[in-house]
């Protein structure tokens, strides 16, 4: 087969692949996530002094008064909040900025497609992780964070790269670890949601953001 013809087959490949899936996203916004949620883990471990999240945390956690257990969990909340705008925020913009550079839309049927198979899951996990907060079953509400994302990873993995799939797998893993090793949830909470991210958007962004042609494998 001659050279004009391979490079043809390569642009139709790559024209399917991009009608496909949304190959915009940014390894930068990996990076960014890893380095919101490590701040995340760094403001509870330094505001509870990381005492319920000894082995005998939860216990301890049971102990307090209901206004301590509160304001416990409603600072917990709040800071798990900020974590997920902040990661949003610069994911999109990262996103938004990727797909400019390529010349793409982000707004399209692809990515109404990802955003779609995302958000299943993680509503539902959400849902799921506040009843489970409301019966004061904190052990349980945050591995299942790691879980549910993982899902949604998984579930989204087939409209975009492929290794978000491998990212997915990953926290599913160490999320159903954590059910067991409770007495170390901020650990496996700041390897997920940060260190995995982390690792994960450099390889990104050397793979794909350095090497446009790389996208679409």
């Amino acid at each position: 087969m001659s050279r004009e013809h391979l490079d043809t087959l390569t642009e139709i490949r790559s024209l399917m692949e991009r009608s496909s899936k949304f190959l915009s996203l940014s390894g930068l916004s990996g990076i960014s996530a890893g380095l919101v949620a490590l701040a995340g883990a760094g403001a509870a471990y330094f505001r509870l002094n990381n005492d319920w999240l000894t082995l005998a945390g939860y216990d301890h956690l049971a102990e307090l008064s209901a206004d301590e257990r509160s304001d416990v969990v409603s600072f917990l909340m709040l800071d798990a909040a900020a974590v997920l705008i902040g990661a949003l925020v610069l994911g999109v913009f990262f996103t938004v900025r990727k797909a400019r550079q390529q010349g793409l839309s982000v707004w399209n049927a692809t990515s109404r497609r990802l955003l779609w198979a995302l958000a299943v899951p993680l509503v539902t996990g959400g849902v799921f992780c506040l009843a489970l907060i409301h019966h004061n079953l904190l052990w349980l509400a945050f591995p299942s964070t790691l879980i549910f994302y993982g899902l949604a990873l998984l579930n989204g993995s087939k409209f975009t790269i492929r290794y978000v799939e491998y990212l997915g797998l990953s926290e599913v893993a160490l999320g159903l670890l954590a059910l067991f090793a409770t007495g170390y949830t901020l650990l496996t909470w700041t390897i997920g949601f940060g260190l995995l991210h982390i690792v994960y958007g450099i390889f990104m962004y050397y793979k794909y953001d350095k090497s446009p042609a790389e996208s679409v494998r």
